[in-house]
């Protein structure tokens, strides 16, 4: 696990900034299982690759085959090496990684398990690309890059903890190096599920070490609200729900489960959610067609005491167990809400009556010198975005993907789109800036901002952000 040393303060942030994607080698070189080791040979001399990925019918990746395996095999088999199957001689599984992971979880992968070939794959678990070191000697500092991965060896709550105390150190120098606020925000966020999904496989190897079993039934794991969108800061606490497909018969594992979880998390640094968003929450917890009744609820016969609920709800993600079910019962609220035109009318009236970011005069209104930039300020550009993406039948859950959505069909204007990104880009940075400032103090982190610190040119920021945000409640009910 990563520690707090001199090194961490010298992270490069390239890693953190960018995917997979951007620096693997494409395409992937492919061979049918029936090849042989000669016809490989061809196949990477040709293709200058120094890799073949052995596919089955399916296109999905079998084992794969290096320069070494090549060498390995002639060397000990001779010339006759040359017709055995590429199969027979291949390395298998092959480690694999999705293109659209933070580069610096490749980099760690590639050095705890000794890899000079990690494979990229795509969204349905194809070959897409392939990590080399010969690749990663264009990124420029692979030190300290180990705080995602090595969760995998996670152990212990202590394990977790160290990860979780590492966030202020690694969002600081990100900041500092000019990353975006978002793309700063969306990395964090990529550690916590790291965490909260390394603690669901944990408490699931104890309760089947305690005799409970493995689970009954298909079940997945679900991480809400700015955990969900990728728009973590570091004032977080535990916003999670739990599907599964079983009966209520099969709720003692589930509650076991979500009982050990959210202590274990508790534990990593995470503290409970003040209003019981947590799968140990029964509420929070229940059979696929349960939540489809209660989706239905919130759609047909929406209420205001509901809406917390509703905004958590339509920002799920899964972390842990059957992805497929959490798509199903991610779509099926899409396609429900998407039938009601008064729900989703309610969604942005109800942002449009919250209070309004800029006092009567124009200045920023404070209590006790304080600002609450999360519900004043961050609040009302993350609900308005929601309320036009489920109108709009949009299933992405990150608030600027969702804007990017509405742009591309013609909800949003180009002009209104990037006002809107300023603005939060504006709100996450101050943020996240006095959240660091909290913490050097020995503060814990909270959601406030205080006008009378900022700088200049921090402030005439903040109040362009605010006075777009007054806009766009102005133009919420009734439109598109």
């Amino acid at each position: 696990m990563i520690q707090l040393t001199p090194t961490l303060r010298r992270l490069d942030s390239f890693p953190y900034r960018h995917r997979v994607a951007d620096v693997m080698a494409r395409p992937v070189l492919t061979g049918a299982e029936g090849l042989t080791l000669a016809q490989a040979c061809a196949r990477m001399e040709r293709a200058a690759s120094s890799s073949l990925v052995i596919v089955d019918a399916r296109g999905l990746a079998r084992g794969i085959l290096t320069e070494r395996d090549v060498i390995r095999a002639v060397g000990q088999r001779g010339e006759s090496a040359l017709g055995t199957a590429a199969a027979a001689l291949m390395s298998a599984p092959v480690h694999s990684i999705a293109a659209d992971t933070y580069l610096y979880i490749g980099i760690a992968r590639m050095s705890r398990l000794g890899l000079r070939h990690l494979l990229v794959t795509d969204a349905k678990g194809r070959p897409a690309g392939m990590l080399t070191a010969r690749h990663l000697l264009k990124v420029r500092s692979v030190q300290a890059l180990i705080i995602g991965d090595d969760l995998t060896e996670a152990e212990t709550a202590a394990d977790l903890r160290r990860a979780h105390d590492s966030l202020p150190i690694l969002a600081e120098n990100l900041l500092d190096d000019g990353v975006a606020a978002r793309d700063t925000a969306a990395v964090i966020s990529a550690v916590l599920r790291d965490i909260t999904a390394r603690a669901a496989q944990l408490v699931e190897h104890s309760l089947a070490a305690d005799g409970y079993g493995a689970a009954p039934a298909p079940w997945a794991l679900l991480i809400l609200g700015s955990g969900g969108r990728g728009e973590s800061l570091l004032a977080c606490d535990q916003d999670h729900a739990l599907v599964h497909e079983g009966t209520a018969d099969h709720d003692r594992w589930y509650a076991a489960f979500a009982t050990r979880f959210t202590d274990l998390l508790a534990e990593a640094g995470l503290p409970p959610c003040p209003g019981g968003v947590m799968a140990s929450n029964p509420d929070w917890r229940r059979p696929l067609a349960d939540w489809q009744w209660e989706i239905r609820r919130w759609v047909f016969e929406p209420q205001s005491r509901t809406m917390r609920s509703i905004d958590l709800f339509f920002d799920a993600q899964p972390v842990h167990g059957d992805a497929a079910l959490a798509g199903r019962l991610h779509r099926y609220a899409i396609e429900t809400a998407g039938t009601s035109a008064f729900f989703t009318q309610f969604l942005a009236l109800n942002v449009a009556a919250g209070t309004g970011p800029l006092g009567l005069f124009g200045q920023i209104p404070t209590w006790g010198g304080r600002f609450n930039a999360k519900t004043a300020g961050l609040f009302p550009i993350v609900a308005a975005i929601r309320a036009k993406a489920v109108r709009n039948g949009i299933a992405a859950t990150g608030t600027l993907e969702r804007l990017r959505a509405l742009q591309a069909t013609g909800v949003m204007l180009d002009e209104d789109a990037a006002s809107l990104t300023a603005a939060y880009e504006t709100l996450l940075r101050q943020l996240l800036r006095q959240q660091l400032a909290d913490i050097a103090a020995g503060r814990p982190p909270g959601h406030d901002l205080i006008p009378a610190r900022l700088g200049r040119q921090d402030h005439a920021a903040l109040k362009t952000a605010l006075r777009r945000i007054r806009v766009l409640k102005q133009t919420l009910p009734g439109r598109g």
